[in-house]
């Protein structure tokens, strides 16, 4: 995650920036080396452009925010705007985007709110693609994909290396584990358990992220003990905490299976995504893929 404890910039522009002679940069915002910043672009008086940083045409950057090295951000994009929350009065919560995170045209990630913990934070190496919304509060980790016009309500929690599919819509509140696959057009309305994938609308649980699962070098073996514990936690009949308990003590000696179970585990507003039903033949094609 990056730095929330970042001090506040110099407030110099850096002699080797380029500004257009169109741009409006506020006294008292920091400009670092080699920044770029298009026509007709806004930056507030409390920013802080590291290193690098590529803003383009009629961009706003308002706020306490800090935008970290190398990062883009693309024509009609917003950043650190007030938040959408009627007890907001201008309080001074901030927005944090990590470095070379890609922000594409007219996506919008508004500041914090003091409801919240104050802070808007979109991690490394992210791409938030055209007309995406973040929204106050929430916590974006590194490499964290949200394409066309996906909508995060308030304080939505996402952990690395997700993908969120285009025009999915995630409830306040919610939380994305680790490596977990969103599909399109979903309506996610609870927490999504890391290495899961969901669909659907209302969204549910199909399966673990298998692709992904194979991306980041998770062997054949440790992929059927995953698919193993999803069986027992989603597919079997019985008291939930009692296969919880089985879970952990079948396969809890597994790093992920261990993620899978803290997270579940963890303090929840939205409780828990559970698995559409699926018709033995279907189950059956699935952990032959596997």
């Amino acid at each position: 995650m990056p730095d929330t404890s970042l001090p506040p910039g110099d407030g110099r522009i850096h002699a080797s920036a380029q500004l257009h002679p169109t741009a409006i940069v506020s006294a008292g915002a920091t400009i670092g080396p080699d920044c770029r910043i298009g026509p007709f672009s806004m930056i507030g008086v409390h920013a802080v452009l590291e290193a690098g940083v590529t803003i383009g045409s009629n961009v706003a950057v308002e706020g306490h925010t800090w935008i970290g090295e190398g990062v883009q951000v693309s024509h009609g994009a917003s950043i650190g705007l007030a938040p959408q929350d009627l007890k907001y009065k201008n309080e001074p919560t901030r927005t944090v985007v990590g470095a070379r995170t890609i922000v594409r045209e007219h996506a919008t990630i508004h500041r914090g709110s003091v409801g919240g913990h104050g802070l808007t934070t979109v991690g490394a190496d992210c791409l938030i693609m055209v007309n995406a919304h973040i929204g106050h509060d929430c916590t974006l980790d590194h490499h964290v994909i949200l394409a066309n016009n996906v909508m995060l309500g308030g304080h939505v929690q996402i952990a690395d290396t997700v993908f969120v599919g285009g025009g999915a819509a995630l409830h306040q509140f919610v939380r994305i584990g680790r490596q977990s696959v969103i599909g399109g057009m979903s309506g996610v309305e609870a927490d999504v358990i890391p290495f899961g994938a969901v669909l659907g609308n209302r969204a549910r649980l199909t399966g673990l992220n298998l692709i992904g699962l194979r991306r980041r070098g998770f062997s054949r073996a440790e992929i059927h003990q995953l698919r193993a514990v999803y069986r027992l936690l989603f597919r079997s009949h019985g008291v939930f905490q009692d296969r919880l308990a089985q879970a952990e003590a079948d396969h809890g000696d597994h790093p992920a299976v261990a993620e899978i179970l803290s997270f579940i585990r963890s303090d929840s507003k939205r409780g828990l995504c559970r698995a559409r039903r699926v018709a033995p033949l279907e189950e059956d094609d699935a952990e032959a893929q596997a």
